[in-house]
C-alpha cells in the first residue's frame, strides 16, 4: 500500500499567511476601555452618546463585543458571573455614562432617553438586535446581585422595550428560577415592570400585551407555594393597582385547578372508588381551590361522559347514555343543590347534545332521568324552557320537552286550584 509522501519544505522558507485569515486576538476589556472613554466623553448628552456609538461602530467590532457593549451601556462594565464588574486590565472599568447610574429615583424622561439611545443603535446595527434579546435575559440572571435601585432600573428599562419590541415578553420567564422566587425577587421584579407599563401606556396595554404573550399562565410558577406567599402575591398587585392582572392571575388559576380537578375525578372512577368517597374527595378539592357547585357539576359531566366508547347509531347511544348516567346520579346531586347549578347541569347537557351530532334526539331522555333522580328540578327546567340561555339547538330541545313542561304546568295549575279550595 502506497504511503503519501510530504513534500520536502526547503531550509529557512517563510510561510506566507494572507492578512485576512490571521485572526484577531479577542480582547474586551480593550474594546470596554474604547468604549468607556468615549461614553464618558458624552457625559450626560443623550445625542452626543447616540452619535459616538453611531461612529465608533465603523471602528469597533460591535458584532463581535455586542454583549460586552449592552453590559456597559446598563451596568457601566462588562458583567462576570456573580453579577459584579470585572476588573481586568488597566481600566477605567466603569462609565458613568449607564443606565445604573441614573437617580435612583425614576426619572421616566431620563429612562425614556436611554430607551432611544438603544433604539438607535439596533436601527443603525441591525444584527445587534439578537444579541441584545439574549443579553437581557443574560443580565436578568444576575437580578440578585444587583442593589434594589438598580433591579428597578432595569424593571423600567425591561418594561420599556418589551412595549417598543426590542426584547419579547417572554424573555421575564428567565426569572422563573428558584432562587429568585423563593426571596420574591423574581414576583417584585415582575410587579415593578408590570406599574411602569400602566403608568406609561395604560393598564388596558398591559393587559393586553400579557394575553397576547400567554404571560399569565406563568404567573403562578413566580410564586413560593405558601399561603404567606399567596397572600403577599395578592397584596403586592392589589396595592400597585393591578387588580386586572390579579384577574388574569385567578382566571389562570381557576382553569388549572378545574383541569387537576377533571384528572382527580378521572382516576377515582377508573378506580371504581365508591361515589361517597368521590363526592367527599371532590367537594375536598373544589372547596380548596374555590371551584363552585355550578363548575363542578360541568365538569363531573364532561369527565363521566368521556367514560363509555360512544354507539354510532342515534337510535342505540340514547339508550346507552341514560343507563351509563343512571350509575351516577348520586355524584351529580350531590352537586346540584342550587338553582345556579341545576340550570348549568341542564345548559351542558344542551351543549354537549347539540355538539355530538348522535346525542340530539337523547336530551330529553337524558333531562328526564335527572328529574325522576332528583338532579334538578321542575323548576329548574321550566326556567330552562322559557328563557334563551342557549339559543344554539335550542327550538329542537323545546320541542322534545314540550308535552312534559305541559305536563308540569297543569300539575302545578291543578296544585295551586286545589290549594285554593281549601
Amino acid at each position: 500500500m502506497s504511503q503519501k509522501v510530504e513534500k520536502p519544505v526547503l531550509s529557512g522558507q517563510r510561510i506566507k499567511t494572507r492578512k485576512r485569515d490571521e485572526k484577531e486576538r479577542y480582547d474586551p476589556n480593550g474594546f470596554r476601555d474604547a468604549i468607556i472613554s468615549g461614553l464618558d466623553k458624552c457625559s450626560n448628552d443623550f445625542e452626543g452618546i447616540s452619535r459616538y456609538l453611531d461612529v465608533a461602530g465603523n471602528k469597533l467590532d460591535y458584532r463581535r463585543y455586542g454583549e460586552c457593549l449592552f453590559d456597559i451601556l446598563i451596568a457601566g462594565g462588562i458583567l462576570v458571573p456573580g453579577g459584579t464588574l470585572s476588573q481586568e486590565g488597566d481600566g477605567p472599568h466603569k462609565t458613568e455614562a449607564c443606565i445604573f447610574n441614573t437617580p435612583d429615583e425614576i426619572n421616566m424622561e431620563i429612562m425614556k432617553s436611554w430607551e432611544q439611545v438603544f433604539i438607535k443603535l439596533m436601527r443603525r446595527y441591525k444584527y445587534l438586535e439578537k444579541l441584545f434579546q439574549d443579553e437581557i435575559r443574560k443580565i436578568l440572571m444576575f437580578v440578585k446581585y444587583f442593589n434594589p435601585a438598580e433591579r428597578k432600573k432595569l424593571s423600567v428599562m425591561v418594561s420599556l422595550w418589551i412595549a417598543n419590541g426590542s426584547i419579547p415578553f417572554n424573555a421575564v420567564l428567565v426569572l422563573n428560577n428558584s432562587h429568585l422566587i423563593k426571596d420574591h425577587l423574581a414576583l417584585d421584579f415582575l410587579i415593578d415592570m408590570f406599574k411602569c407599563w400602566r403608568q406609561e401606556k395604560g393598564v388596558t396595554s398591559l393587559h393586553s400585551a400579557i394575553k397576547k404573550s400567554n404571560i399569565e399562565s406563568h404567573l403562578i410558577s413566580f410564586i413560593p407555594d405558601t399561603k404567606q406567599s399567596q397572600v403577599y402575591f395578592r397584596q403586592a398587585f392589589q396595592e400597585n393597582g393591578l387588580e386586572e392582572i390579579l384577574k388574569l392571575y385567578n382566571d389562570q388559576h381557576q382553569q388549572l385547578a378545574k383541569k387537576n380537578l377533571q384528572v382527580v375525578l378521572a382516576d377515582s372512577l377508573a378506580e371504581n372508588k365508591s361515589q361517597r368517597d368521590i363526592i367527599n374527595e371532590v367537594k375536598e378539592i373544589a372547596s380548596k381551590d374555590n371551584i363552585q357547585d355550578h363548575e363542578t357539576v360541568c365538569i363531573i359531566w364532561t369527565t363521566v361522559m368521556d367514560i363509555p366508547e360512544w354507539s354510532k347509531k342515534e337510535e342505540l347511544v340514547t339508550d346507552q347514555a341514560v343507563r351509563h348516567l343512571k350509575q351516577y346520579t348520586s355524584l351529580y346531586s350531590a352537586f346540584t343543590q342550587s338553582a345556579r347549578a341545576e340550570l348549568s347541569l341542564i345548559l351542558k347537557v344542551q351543549e354537549y347534545c347539540y355538539s355530538n351530532m348522535t346525542f340530539m334526539r337523547a336530551f330529553q331522555k337524558i333531562l328526564m332521568l335527572f328529574y325522576k333522580t332528583d338532579v334538578v328540578s321542575e323548576q329548574a327546567i321550566l326556567k330552562w324552557y322559557k328563557q334563551d340561555y342557549n339559543v344554539k339547538g335550542k327550538m329542537m330541545f323545546v320541542d322534545q320537552m314540550k308535552q312534559f313542561v305541559e305536563w308540569l304546568q297543569n300539575a302545578e295549575e291543578e296544585s295551586d286550584s286545589d290549594g285554593s279550595s281549601d
